[in-house]
């Protein structure tokens, strides 16, 4: 399918339907919800923010941003796609100014010619959300201190416990060199879309210990998360019958304690190698679930 053929804001819907739509373990799904957010949840925000997409590159990072979540919050009451925005707005960004040449070096060039506007936008639209975990921290704390000068700045100092953070530092290198190539990789070996997910949701957890639960129930458990998703990859070969029971068990063991241990930015990021994905006409949707 050609990329040219929809807009960014539907190939960021899509992404994010997409996303939301594969069983990946711990996250919410088609066929499971948490206690305070649905599938539909998901859903109605994948399609809200689709327009604001839409005027990149018209509007400024921040403003994107900042409108992408203000579109969010008024059809849903839940932070369901925070991180998916923070990272959608970039690629999104360095793909309308230059198609087809999406690459750590446009996206990090982007980034740094934004403002200060951009990062006060940007902190108002993260503490409307009031994501969890987030904790207290000593400098430009986004509930209540100061906005810094760069949103660079404030990625910085948050990159080593954030890994949405560390794709801005780094433009984007985890997102464009390690998820979207193990889901390009099991797609070109014969496995759906749906099996190429889960395996680089696994893969993403192994390599990269959740930031979200690290920030919800700290290192020890995020490493022990990590250790198990590597325990799943070497259960059997993708799609196969012992694979697809460790999976499903990693799932319930994720979904314990009400869902504490809901590897989000993982999920994040998936997200958004999907969406590269798209742009690249790399997937091939008429054939996604096969």
């Amino acid at each position: 399918m050609n990329s040219q053929a929809w807009s960014i804001g539907q190939w960021v819907t899509t992404a994010c339907t997409l996303e939301v739509s594969i069983p990946k373990p711990g996250n919410v799904h088609r066929s499971a919800d948490f206690s305070n957010t649905c599938f539909q949840d998901f859903l109605l925000s994948a399609i809200a923010i689709g327009p604001v997409f839409d005027e990149i590159p018209t509007l400024s990072l921040g403003s994107a941003i900042l409108r992408a979540v203000e579109s969010t919050l008024q059809v849903v009451n839940q932070n369901t796609n925070l991180g998916m925005i923070l990272l959608l707005a970039p690629l999104a960004a360095a793909t309308k100014a230059s198609p087809g040449t999406l690459s750590s070096q446009s996206i990090r060039g982007y980034l740094e010619n934004t403002t200060a506007d951009d990062c006060q936008a940007i902190y108002r639209a993260i503490a409307m959300c009031q994501p969890g975990g987030m904790g207290n921290v000593s400098k430009f704390d986004v509930q209540h201190g100061e906005a810094p000068g760069h949103i660079l700045e404030a990625m910085r100092l948050a990159e080593t416990r954030d890994m949405i953070a560390r794709q801005y530092v780094n433009g984007f290198a985890e997102v464009l060199h390690f998820v979207w190539p193990e889901i390009r990789k099991c797609l070109t070996a014969g496995k759906s879309l749906v099996e190429a997910v889960i395996q680089a949701h696994l893969r993403t957890m192994h390599q990269y210990p959740d930031s979200l639960i690290a920030r919800k129930n700290g290192t020890a458990l995020a490493l022990e998360s990590a250790a198990m998703a590597g325990h799943v990859l070497s259960s059997g070969e993708v799609g196969e019958s012992a694979w697809l029971k460790a999976v499903a068990d990693f799932d319930f063991w994720l979904r314990a304690d009400g869902n504490r241990r809901n590897p989000g930015t993982t999920a994040d990021l998936i997200a958004a190698a999907i969406f590269v994905g798209l742009v690249n006409d790399e997937i091939d949707l008429t054939r996604a679930w096969r």
